[in-house]
């Protein structure tokens, strides 16, 4: 059995201005092959940008966990002391 799947991505454009130096750098990117078009740097500089939010916000909450600042319990009460 062969399934077809027809998958349709819908993609905004975004105008950036840019120093000179940033425009050079992504200039250098396409040209090594490290991206296929300038919008590809792009989308992967915020792509890793987001990976590293993510990151963070695991570290803050592991710190979080060793210096003691846990909810524990019913999470709907939990949230109800919250200010």
């Amino acid at each position: 059995m062969i399934f077809s799947y027809d998958i349709i991505i819908y993609m905004s454009t975004l105008s950036v201005p840019l120093s000179a130096e940033l425009e050079s750098f992504v200039a250098s990117m396409v040209r090594s092959g490290m991206a296929s078009n300038k919008a590809d740097v792009v989308r992967r500089a915020l792509l890793r940008m987001s990976e590293e939010d993510a990151i963070d916000a695991v570290l803050r909450s592991e710190q979080e966990l060793r210096d003691g600042r846990v909810i524990r319990g019913d999470l709907r009460k939990a949230l109800s002391k919250l200010p």
